[in-house]
């Protein structure tokens, strides 16, 4: 592991107790429920967080080696994690399966899927990149060009002496040292998003997922002339009320056919291609500060009548829910009604 500078942080937050650990992790996670799995003795943490957008950086120090169980409340923000450890490790489950950041391994984990953690070792120290995974939503669906929710089922841990460990490592270890100590990528809000976004499309090429073998795939399907003439009369017509026979017709095939050469060659339906296409239309105006329409008028515009069902919707694919986009855009102080 690449030397850094974790050995030299001044932690600002330190205690004695479990359930104050759990509290100030929550700056980052937001409220979880957590339980200590046995007896500790002399518990002793000390915590450092430095953010940015897309990034934060949770720098920690335990006296002794421990396990808790973690479940994510609604109110929880979704991450992607890489631990990188410095002394000791840390490990996870979830279901049956188990992986751990130690030597020469980096740990990748989803934080709403875990059942447990285990940090281990004494005078343990750790390195934990957190991304938004509203960041790893988008990376997946400007990859595939398909929807998306659910678990990734990523490849949690990552062997740095293999090429591809050794590029995630060093992407990694540079944006731990722009963060800490309010580094230079605190003060480049594009160097940030230049970087993270890299890291992101590494993981997501180069980590094997569920998804990952539609890479190979994609380059090799070039998508026959209907679903090309269809996907053309969608992006015309995105904010139109069609319907899946409008867009054959406009295909010059039946729906049967159209259908199938979406399941084929963009693996999902017409009607799903549809709703990505107006999901990506009406991010694109919450993500316009200049955008002064109301939210029900945003759904609207697109095509989507029911709010909720369209926040579900939009959280399943891009990480957040669509006030949470427009807040980070418009600020704190901005307020709208629905």
């Amino acid at each position: 592991m690449m030397e850094n500078s974790a050995e030299n942080t001044v932690f600002r937050y330190r205690g004695s107790t479990f359930d104050s650990m759990i509290e100030s992790l929550g700056a980052v996670f937001g409220t979880f429920d957590a339980d200590l799995v046995g007896r500790t003795r002399d518990f002793y943490w000390a915590l450092d967080l430095a953010g940015c957008e897309n990034a934060t950086l949770i720098t920690g120090h335990h006296q002794t080696g421990f396990q808790f169980r973690a479940q994510w409340c609604s109110e929880a923000t979704e991450h992607l994690s890489i631990v990188v450890p410095r002394r000791g490790g840390m490990g996870v489950t979830y279901g049956s399966r188990m992986a751990e950041a130690r030597e020469e391994k980096l740990l990748l984990y989803r934080n709403f899927e875990l059942d447990s953690i285990s940090i281990q070792g004494q005078s343990n120290l750790i390195d934990e990149l957190v991304l938004n995974w509203s960041l790893i939503q988008r990376t997946i669906g400007e990859t595939f060009d398909i929807p998306f929710s659910g678990s990734l089922d990523l490849l949690p841990e990552v062997d740095l002496s293999t090429p591809v460990g050794r590029t995630i490592g060093n992407l990694t270890e540079a944006i731990i040292d722009g963060i800490r100590d309010n580094g230079p990528l605190c003060q480049s809000p594009i160097a940030t998003a230049h970087i993270t976004q890299a890291l992101a499309d590494v993981v997501i090429r180069m980590v094997p997922h569920r998804l990952s073998h539609l890479l190979d795939k994609k380059p090799h399907m070039i998508a026959p002339g209907h679903v090309r003439r269809g996907i053309e009369f969608m992006c015309a017509n995105v904010n139109q009320p069609i319907t899946m026979p409008m867009v054959a017709d406009a295909a010059g095939v039946s729906t049967r056919a159209l259908e199938a050469g979406f399941r084929a060659f963009k693996n999902t339906t017409p009607a799903a291609y549809l709703q990505m296409l107006r999901l990506r239309a009406a991010r694109e105006d919450l993500l316009d500060p200049e955008n002064r329409m109301l939210m029900k008028e945003i759904c609207l515009k697109w095509g989507f009548f029911q709010f909720g069902r369209f926040a579900a919707v939009y959280r399943a694919h891009y990480g957040e829910n669509p006030s949470e986009t427009r807040r980070r855009v418009c600020g704190s102080n901005s307020r709208r009604s629905f």
